[in-house]
């Protein structure tokens, strides 16, 4: 039974050793694999949290990109408009500035309606409160996705051939953008700092699992080199004791 007990120890020392773990079964420490386990699920969590907040500032950096996009064809509408208030501008030539501005206005719309991220429209007012679920628990932050169209910008209108346009409504538009690019902006920095707590607490997770589950390599192979050299020896002794069993024998034969 000892020669058993034995090499059942010898065995699971090898298998601790080849596997890195302290605890391979509840057998081995059924609290600390419990624990483990919890804290497991909590560095899971953590960590596909802050993959969620690098999704999100993906979608707010496409979102800003478009955003831009956006301003720039408002900074010309309201360039083509002073220039049509002119006294010198003529009828047709406020129609040739409306002509662009019509394309302007179409490009800023068609941005409204197809930017987007994995097939989730990100601009048109259809993801006024997107969730990201950053926290382990699936909790996280709500954010606010911009609307940029021509009716949420009360641009759609807009027309410098008629006599009674404001260049108002193209700043109030230009302020509306910019205060959604600066909400994004915001938001971003929000995201990245979420991302990196999550990235930092993961790390500390793991250090903390590692010291109850992972094996003292250098105390376990010096222990295993002692067990071997022990082993070693009894099964000497064990053979010596057969051979003098054997000579009694033949004493008697």
């Amino acid at each position: 039974m000892n020669t058993i007990s034995a090499n059942n120890g010898i065995f699971n020392s090898y298998s601790h050793i080849s596997s890195g773990k302290r605890i391979n079964t509840a057998a081995d420490d059924a609290a600390g694999l419990a624990i483990g386990q919890k804290m497991q699920k909590q560095e899971n969590g953590l960590r596909v949290g802050g993959q969620n907040a690098q999704e999100g500032i993906g979608a707010l950096n496409v979102a800003d990109g478009a955003l831009g996009g956006v301003m720039d064809y408002l900074q010309r509408i309201r360039d083509l408009a002073v220039r049509s208030m002119n006294g010198l501008s003529s009828s047709s030539d406020r129609s040739y500035y409306q002509n662009e501005i019509n394309q302007l206005k179409e490009g800023i719309q068609s941005m409204a309606k197809t930017t987007s991220l994995n097939e989730q429209k990100l601009l048109d007012g259809s993801m006024a409160d997107m969730h990201l679920a950053t926290n382990p628990d699936g909790s996280g932050m709500r954010i606010g996705m911009a609307n940029s169209t021509l009716e949420a910008l009360g641009i759609a209108d807009f027309d410098v051939t008629s006599g009674n346009f404001s260049l108002d409504d193209i700043d109030s538009a230009i302020e509306m953008v910019s205060g959604m690019r600066g909400n994004l902006g915001a938001s971003t920095n929000r995201l990245e700092h979420t991302y990196n707590y999550n990235t930092a607490a993961t790390l500390e997770q793991v250090s903390s699992r590692s010291r109850i589950e992972d094996l003292d390599m250098p105390k376990a192979i010096s222990d295993q080199k002692k067990e071997d050299l022990l082993s070693e020896y009894r099964n000497l002794m064990l053979k010596k004791q057969m051979q003098q069993d054997s000579m009694v024998l033949r004493l008697f034969q």
